[in-house]
This record gives structure tokens, C-alpha cells and sequence, in this order.
């Protein structure tokens, strides 16, 4: 086998310089990955935050409306309930 001491240090030099390179983009890519998924956290919960806001309006809004009419909102309750009822039987 010909053995070559310039060959091989060029090899080994090269060897160094991709596992540089590879350890470079490695931490890049998590970097960036971490950046995106922070990105990406803060609009879930922006969108959670406006989610809630939301809902307490509409929570105030269905108090306001069986506060109103409590006999209608019972048969609503009521009849939407047997619906589900009878639609969880058949399946």
C-alpha cells in the first residue's frame, strides 16, 4: 500500500475542516429552530390571550340571555341534551 504523509495530512485537515463546518451549521440550525419556535409561541399565545378575551365577552353575553329567559334557556338545555342523547345511541 503507498503511503503518502502529505496525503494523508491533507486528509485529516479536511477531516477537521468538515467536522468544523458541520458543528457550525448544527449550531446554527438550532438557533435558528430556537428563534422560529420562540416566534411561534408568542403568537399562540397572543391568540390565546385574544381567545379568552373573546370568550369572556360571549361568556357575559349567555348570562345576560338565560338571566332573560331562564324557561327558554332550560328547554334549549334541555332538548339539544336528548339530541345528543339520541345521536350517541345510534353510533
Amino acid at each position: 500500500m503507498l503511503k503518502s504523509g502529505g496525503l494523508g495530512e491533507e486528509l485529516l485537515a479536511l477531516k477537521r475542516e468538515m467536522s468544523r463546518l458541520l458543528d457550525v451549521s448544527a449550531a446554527d440550525m438550532l438557533g435558528s429552530a430556537r428563534s422560529q419556535s420562540e416566534a411561534i409561541a408568542d403568537q399562540i399565545k397572543a391568540a390565546l390571550s385574544e381567545l379568552g378575551e373573546t370568550l369572556s365577552k360571549e361568556e357575559k353575553h349567555v348570562e345576560r340571555l338565560v338571566a332573560e329567559r331562564p324557561i327558554a334557556a332550560l328547554a334549549s338545555a334541555f332538548a339539544i341534551g336528548v339530541a345528543i342523547g339520541l345521536m350517541l345511541r345510534r353510533n
